[in-house]
């Protein structure tokens, strides 16, 4: 009888973690969202807070690009890396129509090490407040590991863990110096299973969760401020591969959109997936266990790769 008692209590804090675990994506958007109205004197400038220079990686398009805008009009200056010179240089116009300064720095993460003295070098008298760690490759369309180039996963390693690693490990010497500072690290909601025909990019995302959730725990301590966000779809051309997710909807957001709300929950929470829906999808998908989540995936990448094909076919006709 004792063992049976003991079996159930177990199983009922069990349960109880999970559910708790699942939802507190939710409960963070809900408290963040809630505590300028109740805690006004808590909410600092985020320039205050953190420092008047952000750095954004991936910061011509999508997220990036206007994750950049949504700091400019917090008066955060901004540096932008990306590797399309042209962007760079029309992205800066854009942003300092808010009455703050940029700087460009031209690099192309795929190439792995090597483009990392450059940035260096170029950042070295910049007093980094906030850093967004937002560069990121997808696949091209869902495909099997055997049917990706060995360039093309070594292009999503070079981007989406090695960059997240070696500017964090630039930058947050100069921020712990300083006593604060942010790092802001963009992952997926593909970092929530294996995700099969998508093997390589949800693997890296696993990286940086885990990444960003050790140094949090290393880092906390002396000051510094360390956010996860987990994005789920999001209408940029990361995904041009299906003209449902270009064409966006409710639980698709634009960029503009996203941004505005990840940003509002910058130095509010630790966790986040940075849009109210996508927090309460999170609580769905996450009460699933992870081999039915890992079909889900399955079965959700076979259905945008035969969109690919049918697309593809048609413009070719």
């Amino acid at each position: 009888m004792f063992i049976i008692i003991s079996l159930a209590i177990i199983g009922a804090l069990t349960v109880a973690y999970i559910i708790f675990d699942s939802f507190r994506s939710v409960i963070e958007l809900i408290v963040s969202h809630l505590t300028p109205y109740f805690l006004p004197q808590d909410v600092q400038p985020l320039w205050k807070k953190y420092g008047n220079w952000a750095v954004i990686t991936g910061s011509t398009d999508g997220i990036g690009k206007h994750y950049a805008l949504e700091l400019a009009q917090k008066s955060i200056n901004i540096v932008l890396i990306s590797r399309n010179t042209d962007k760079l240089k029309s992205a800066a116009e854009e942003i300092e129509k808010y009455g703050v300064k940029t700087k460009i720095i031209v690099a192309d993460f795929s190439k792995g090490i090597e483009v990392y003295q450059h940035i260096e070098d170029e950042l070295k008298d910049i007093p980094i407040g906030i850093l967004v760690n937002n560069v990121g490759v997808q696949y091209e369309y869902p495909m099997p590991l055997c049917e990706l180039p060995t360039a093309k996963a070594w292009e999503i390693i070079n981007v989406n863990v090695v960059a997240v690693t070696t500017l964090t490990r630039m930058l947050l010497p100069a921020m712990v110096a300083r006593g604060k500072g942010a790092v802001v690290n963009v992952s997926s909601g593909s970092e929530l299973q294996p995700l099969p025909l998508m093997a390589v990019y949800a693997a890296s995302k696993v990286y940086v969760r885990n990444f960003t959730q050790a140094i949090r725990e290393e880092y906390s301590p002396l000051g510094i401020y360390v956010q996860h966000v987990s994005p789920l779809f999001v209408s940029t051309k990361m995904n041009n591969f299906s003209q449902r997710l270009i064409d966006g909807n409710l639980l698709v957001p634009d960029a503009a959109t996203y941004a505005q709300s990840a940003v509002h929950l910058l130095g509010r929470v630790q966790n986040t997936t940075g849009y109210w829906l996508h927090g309460i999808q999170y609580f769905f998908i996450k009460l699933a266990p992870e081999p039915l989540r890992m079909r889900i995936g399955h079965h959700m990448n076979k259905d945008f790769r035969n969109e690919h094909f049918r697309n593809t076919k048609l413009k070719a006709q």
